[in-house]
This record gives structure tokens, sequence and C-alpha cells, in this order.
């Protein structure tokens, strides 16, 4: 019954609620009003209220994850995710939620003299709104990662980019550490452009990648495998003193890839095997 009683609360007093929460936030997010407008901060703040009172008067208990609930999870993923991609911490999202308490906090205390009730109705007020606080965390860090996730596999696919430096030979000039999921971008990059340019030729330049390990080489022979299977060879380049002596320690076997030191002997090597000749004028 208690939760059926806050939910009347709620809904006896709502108004109250609402300008009273309102008051709070407007005066915590001052220094955010860059971010959000006090017009949407009051569209969700009446959203969510009404919401907390549908599901407290269909619910008899404080499982959100009972279909009663649904609306209200939904619209605190929301929310969640609109304020972060808007700009504000984890802190500052969980705080909505958690600002109702104090307004909720004195509604409650003005209905009832009785003390037990009062005591109850206070722990299940705190209870549902430190729960449905977590909500919004867990909702605002996946979206987080989800924006990280998407900044990184967009860096990843800037950074491999594939150049046409002549009709038929590519150069694909790769910096920074290789790893399997760059991997699978540099070989959908190259692939994608000897389709698209009719090449037979490519050229992998590696003078921008730091050590060459036995996992660096075996993507790179990975690739160059992919190249020869769209009918275009490879030539490695930018294999510097150290790292040659490393592929040599490491037993690594390139097989008949042609490597050179430089982009630019590699350059000449690729118009070599297109029959021609560079000249100095």
């Amino acid at each position: 019954m208690a939760e059926t009683t806050l939910g009347a609360i709620i809904d006896s007093h709502e108004n109250d609620l609402l300008n009273e929460w309102m008051r709070q936030q407007v005066e915590s997010l001052e220094r955010r009003r860059d971010l959000i407008s006090e017009a949407e901060l009051r569209t969700d703040s009446r959203s969510l209220l009404t919401v907390l009172k549908e599901a407290l008067a269909a619910s008899s208990s404080q499982d959100l994850a009972s279909a009663q609930w649904s609306k209200t999870r939904d619209l605190l993923v929301d929310l969640s995710r609109r304020r972060a991609v808007q700009g504000f911490s984890p802190t500052e999202t969980a705080t909505f939620v958690f600002s109702l308490k104090q307004p909720l906090f004195d509604q409650i205390a003005q209905t009832t003299n009785d003390p037990k009730l009062v005591t109850e109705l206070l722990w299940n007020a705190t209870t549902l709104l430190d729960k449905l606080g977590l909500i919004t965390t867990e909702a605002f860090v996946k979206t987080r990662e989800g924006v990280i996730a998407r900044q990184q596999q967009e860096m990843l696919e800037l950074s491999t980019p594939v150049v046409e430096l002549w009709d038929g030979v590519l150069a694909l000039p790769l910096i920074g550490t290789l790893d399997s999921s760059r991997t699978q971008i540099v070989m959908q990059n190259l692939l994608e452009a000897i389709v698209a340019k009719a090449a037979i030729i490519a050229i992998i330049d590696i003078t921008g990648v730091p050590t060459v390990d036995t996992l660096v080489a075996q993507h790179l022979l990975k690739t160059v495998a992919a190249a020869r299977l769209m009918g275009a060879e490879c030539i490695i380049s930018g294999i510097r003193p150290q790292i040659a002596q490393t592929i040599i320690h490491l037993g690594v076997d390139l097989g008949n890839v042609i490597t050179k030191a430089t982009l630019a002997d590699a350059f000449r090597v690729s118009l070599k095997q297109l029959g021609l000749i560079v000249a100095k004028a």
C-alpha cells in the first residue's frame, strides 16, 4: 500500500512538487543554462512525474524490470542519452532524479502525522529514486561508450587512407599500431579501393608504424593475401633497419612479398612493373 500512497501523493500534489523541484533544479543548473533550457527541463520533470505516478498506481512493487515500469525506464534511458550528447556529466544526469527527493520528502511529511507511515514512505521514496538514478547512470555510460566507440572507428578509418599514386597504383600509408580491429579496416579500405580504381599494384607503407612484432607481421601478410585475392600485387615499404632486424630476429617469413626501404623506392618498382620509365628531363 505504501507505493500506492506514494503514487497518490504525487498525483495529489503534482504541481506543487513540480514547482519546488524546478526551483531547486534551476538553482543547481545555473551554470549549465548553455546546455539545456528551462522549458526543456520542465518538460522532462513533468514527464517523469507523470510516468512515476502511473507506474506506482499500476504496480505494487518497485521491481523496475517489470512491465509496469517500462515507460519510466524508457523515459530515463532517453533522457540520459540526450544529456550525454548535450555535454552533461554522469553526476549531473543522476542528480536530475535525486533532486526530486527533497520536494517529495516535504510533501510526505505534510501528508500524514503517522511517524511509522512517514518512515515507511520516506524509505520507499528513497529506494525508488536511488534505483531510478542508477538507471540514468547506466544509460549514460552506455551512451558515452557508444560515442567513444564511434569516434575510435572514425579515427581508425581516417588514419588508413588509400591514395592513388598512378593509374593502377595505390598507396596505403599506415601510422600507429596495427591490431586486429584496425587490420580489418585496412583490408576493407584497400580492397574497396582496388576494386574502385582497378588497381594492380598496392603499396603498403609502414614508415609510420613504430614497431613490428610477430602479430603486426601476421596482420600485414593477411592484408597482402587479401589484396592478391583481388588481383593486386603488394609492395611493403618503410622497412627501416631496426624493423628489418626485428623481422629477422622474430623469424617472420614475408614470403615473396617485395619490400623496400622507402615509399619512393616502392613507387619506382611499381612503375617498372607497369612498363613505365621515369627519366629526368
